[in-house]
C-alpha cells in the first residue's frame, strides 16, 4: 500500500509540475495560438466600364442583374455543399443543360459511397499499392477513375430532374475558390426567388443574394466583332492568360476581355475591384469587413461615329445584296469592306464589314458582321497604288513631275503582250497625271522599269534587278503599305509578300497585283497622301472617361489620345501636291476612272483599282476604291475593298460596286454632318468647296489639251 501511495504521489507531482509548465511557463503562447485567427483578403468584381461613341452615344453598357451566389469556407465539405444545393434547389430553378456525364457520375459516387466503393475490389487495391512506381495520390485518382468508368447506365439513369438540378447548382458551388463569392444564378432570377432565398438565408449557409451585371451591347450586331467579348465568371481567366491576370491581383473566376476593344483596354475597363477581409478561425468566418471601396470600370469613348457606322454598314448590305443575285457572274462574291477615317488625327470614325454567309443552324443565307476583316484580311488590291507608284519614282529620282511616257501594249520577249484597260495596240504619249486619271499599267511598267536601273526595249528581256522589290517596299511602307498601320487592336495583319523576284513580278508589284494589303493600310495610304505625306496611326479609342452615374452626362477626362504621327514620305510638298492633283482628275475628269464622284457636292479625290486574282483557279476580280474630300482641306478619307467583285470585266454582275459603296458612305458622312450642325451638334460648316476649284478645273483642261 505504501508503495502504491507512493506511486500515486508521483503521478499527482508530475501533473501538477506538467499544469504549471502548461499555465505559468507556456500559458501564454497557448492562449495566443487559441485565439490565433487569419485574415484572407478577397478581390470582388464590378461593373466594367461603359463605351461611348464619338458623340456620347452608349454603344456598350451593363445591365444590373439579380444574382444568388455562393462562398464557401475553407473547411467545408463536400457533404455540406451538396446539402446546401439540395436546400437550394426547393428555392431557385437552375437550369440543367450544362450539366455533363462526368458531373452525373461524380454526384451518384457521393450519393452511393458504399455501392461506390464495392465497384473496386480490396484484391485491385492491394494490386495497385503494391506497385512501387505509385503513390499514394497516384493509387487513389486510378481507383477513383475505375469506381467513375464502371457506373452504369441504369445507373446514371435513376437520377431525378432534382437530383440534376442539385449537380447543376453544386457545380456552381465547387467551381469558385474558397472565400470568392461565385455565381449560382444571375440570368432569370425571378422576383419570387429572389425574395424566397433571401428569406431563407438562414438556412443556406454561403449562400447570398446580391445585384451582379450582364455586358449590354446596344446595337446588336452593330461593330460586334470589333468590341469583343468579355468571359462569364464560369470561363474565367483565360488559359493563355492566367498567369499574366493572376499576377496582376485577378481571381481565376474573374470576368475579362477576351478579344479586341474589351481585351486591348482590359486595364481601363476592368475597375478597381472592391477588396474583403475575412477574419477567419480553424477555416471558419468569424467576420467581414470592406477594406476598399469597389468603382466600376473607367469609361472609353471611341473614334467611332455609330450612327455613321450603322449607315455604312446598312450601305455595304443592300449593295451586296444587289450583286449576290448574280450568283453566275460574281460567285465568290461574299463580303466588302470600307473604313473611313480622319486623314489628320487617325480617328477612325467608320470601320465596318459585312459577310454573306449560311448559317448552319437555319440553313439560311445571312449578312453577318466582318468589320474584322479591315484590319486582319488582305487582298491584291490593284491600281490604287499607283499614287504610291508615282510617288516612289519622284522619291527615286528616276521620275519627274509631268513627265510623259509612251503607253502602249509592252512585248517583252517570252511572254504574252501586257497591256493597259483602255489601250491595247496603240502609243500614247501622257503625262502622270494622265496616267493616274485614266489607271494606265504601261506608265506604271516603265516607271518600274526605270526604278529597276533598265528600260522597255520591244521584243526584248526586261533587266532583272531583285534589289527593286526592295526598293518598292521600303517606301511603300512609308505610306502605311505592306506594314502594320499601328491600330490600337489585337490580331493586325500587316498583309501578305511576294516571295518570288522574277523582273515580271516587279511589274505586278507596281499596279498593286502581287503584295496583299488591308483595308485599313488602305486608308493609312490615302490619308497620307491627303495630309500632304505624313503618316497617321489610325485609331478607335478617343478618350478614357471618369466613371460617372449620371445617364445624360460624361465623367471628367482622364486621358486623350494623341495624333500620333509616324513618318512623312520622303518626298517634296510640290511632288505630293502634284498626285493629289492626279487623285483629283480621277474624280472629276470625264475619262476618270473615278468619275462617279463629279457631281457629288463636295470635292473629293481618289483612286480606283481592279486586280486580277485567282479563286480554286477561276480568274477574279477584286475592286477597290480609295478616296478623301474636301480636296483642299480634307477632313474624312476611305477605303473600299471588294473582294471577288465579279468573274469578268463588264456583264450582269456590275463591276463597280466598289464605286456605288463608296459614293454612297461619302454622301451618307456629309448628309449627317449637315443634318448635325444643322441641330448644331457639330459647329463646323458642311459646304466646304475647293477655294480654287475654278482654277484647279482650268488647269485640268490644259492639261488634258497637252496629252491630247
Amino acid at each position: 500500500m505504501n508503495l502504491l501511495f507512493f506511486a500515486v504521489f508521483l503521478l499527482f507531482s508530475l501533473l501538477v509540475l506538467r499544469l504549471g509548465l502548461v499555465q505559468i511557463v507556456n500559458g501564454e503562447s497557448y492562449k495566443k495560438e487559441v485565439e490565433r485567427t487569419e485574415d484572407v483578403v478577397v478581390n470582388t468584381g464590378v461593373p466594367r466600364g461603359k463605351m461611348y461613341d464619338r458623340y456620347g452615344n452608349v454603344i456598350v453598357d451593363n445591365i444590373p442583374l439579380n444574382a444568388i451566389t455562393y462562398t464557401r469556407a475553407n473547411n467545408t465539405k463536400i457533404d455540406e455543399m451538396i446539402e446546401v444545393a439540395s436546400r437550394l434547389s426547393r428555392f431557385i430553378e437552375k437550369d440543367t443543360g450544362d450539366v455533363t456525364e462526368r458531373d452525373k457520375k461524380d454526384y451518384w459516387i457521393i450519393k452511393h459511397p458504399e455501392a461506390a466503393d464495392a465497384k473496386v475490389s480490396d484484391g485491385e487495391i492491394k494490386k495497385l499499392q503494391s506497385n512501387e512506381e505509385l503513390s499514394e495520390d497516384d493509387v487513389n485518382k486510378k481507383v477513383y477513375q475505375m469506381r467513375l468508368d464502371r457506373i452504369t447506365e441504369k445507373e446514371l439513369d435513376s437520377l431525378t430532374e432534382n437530383d440534376l438540378e442539385i449537380i447543376a447548382i453544386y457545380r456552381e458551388f465547387s467551381s469558385g475558390y474558397a472565400l470568392n463569392p461565385q455565381i449560382v444564378k444571375n440570368e432569370g432570377v425571378t422576383p419570387e426567388e429572389f425574395a424566397t432565398v433571401s428569406e431563407h438565408l438562414s438556412e443556406l449557409p454561403g449562400v447570398n443574394t446580391t445585384t451582379d451585371w450582364k455586358r449590354s451591347y446596344v446595337f446588336d450586331d452593330t461593330l460586334r466583332t470589333i468590341l469583343g467579348n468579355v468571359s462569364s465568371s464560369r470561363e474565367g481567366l483565360p488559359k493563355n492568360l492566367v498567369d499574366s491576370y493572376l499576377a496582376q491581383d485577378y481571381n481565376r473566376n474573374d470576368r475579362v476581355g477576351k478579344s479586341y476593344v474589351e481585351l486591348e483596354y482590359e486595364d481601363v475597363l476592368q475597375g478597381q475591384k472592391e477588396q474583403i477581409k475575412n477574419v477567419t478561425k480553424g477555416g471558419s468566418v468569424l467576420e467581414s469587413v470592406l477594406v476598399q471601396q469597389g468603382q466600376r470600370g473607367k469609361d472609353i469613348v471611341l473614334t467611332i461615329d455609330m450612327e455613321l457606322q450603322r449607315e455604312v454598314e446598312k450601305i455595304i448590305e443592300e449593295e451586296l445584296s444587289k450583286q449576290i443575285v448574280h450568283r453566275a457572274a460574281s460567285p465568290d462574291l461574299d463580303r466588302a469592306y470600307v473604313v473611313m477615317i480622319d486623314p489628320n488625327t487617325g480617328e477612325i470614325l467608320a470601320m465596318a464589314g459585312k459577310q454573306y454567309v449560311k448559317n448552319p443552324e437555319t440553313g439560311k443565307y445571312e449578312m453577318r458582321d466582318a468589320a474584322l476583316g479591315t484590319f486582319t484580311s488582305s487582298y491584291e488590291v490593284g491600281s490604287v497604288v499607283k499614287g504610291a507608284t508615282v510617288l516612289t519614282g519622284y522619291m527615286t529620282g528616276k521620275l519627274t513631275p509631268g513627265e510623259v511616257l509612251i503607253d502602249e501594249p509592252l512585248r517583252i520577249k517570252g511572254t504574252n503582250p501586257k497591256t493597259s484597260w483602255f489601250n491595247k495596240y496603240q502609243q500614247i504619249p501622257m503625262t502622270d497625271l494622265y496616267a493616274l486619271e485614266k489607271s494606265s499599267n504601261a506608265y506604271m511598267w516603265k516607271v518600274a522599269l526605270k526604278i529597276a536601273g533598265g528600260r522597255y526595249v520591244p521584243n526584248e528581256p526586261i533587266v532583272n534587278n531583285p534589289a527593286a522589290f526592295d526598293v518598292f517596299r521600303n517606301h511603300y511602307a512609308q505610306f502605311g503599305l505592306g506594314v502594320p498601320t499601328g491600330i490600337d487592336l489585337p490580331g493586325e495583319s500587316a498583309g501578305l509578300t511576294g516571295t518570288k523576284t522574277d523582273p515580271g513580278f516587279l511589274l505586278d508589284l507596281a499596279i498593286g497585283q502581287f503584295d496583299t494589303y488591308t483595308t485599313m493600310q488602305l486608308a493609312q495610304y490615302v490619308s497620307t497622301i491627303a495630309n500632304d505625306g505624313y503618316r497617321v496611326q489610325p485609331h478607335i479609342m478617343k478618350e478614357i472617361r471618369e466613371p460617372t452615374n449620371e445617364k445624360e452626362n460624361l465623367g471628367p477626362i482622364l486621358f486623350e489620345k494623341e495624333t500620333n504621327v509616324l513618318n512623312r514620305i520622303d518626298a517634296t510638298q510640290e511632288q505630293i501636291a502634284h498626285v493629289q492633283k492626279g487623285f483629283y482628275r480621277v474624280y472629276h475628269n470625264p475619262e476618270g476612272t473615278g468619275y462617279l464622284f463629279h457631281d457629288a457636292p463636295y470635292n473629293a479625290a481618289g483612286k480606283s483599282g481592279t486586280a486580277e486574282t485567282y479563286i480554286d483557279g477561276e480568274l477574279s476580280y477584286n475592286t477597290t476604291l480609295i478616296g478623301y474630300a474636301p480636296y483642299d482641306n480634307p477632313e474624312v478619307a476611305y477605303a473600299t475593298v471588294v473582294p471577288a467583285s465579279h468573274i469578268q470585266a463588264s456583264g450582269v454582275a456590275d463591276p463597280y460596286v466598289n464605286k456605288y459603296i463608296s459614293r454612297r458612305v461619302m454622301d451618307k458622312y456629309f448628309e449627317l454632318k449637315k443634318k448635325r450642325a444643322e441641330e448644331e451638334k457639330d459647329p463646323t460648316s458642311v459646304n466646304k468647296k475647293v477655294e480654287n476649284a475654278d482654277e484647279a478645273e482650268e488647269q485640268m483642261q490644259r492639261e488634258r489639251e497637252q496629252n491630247n
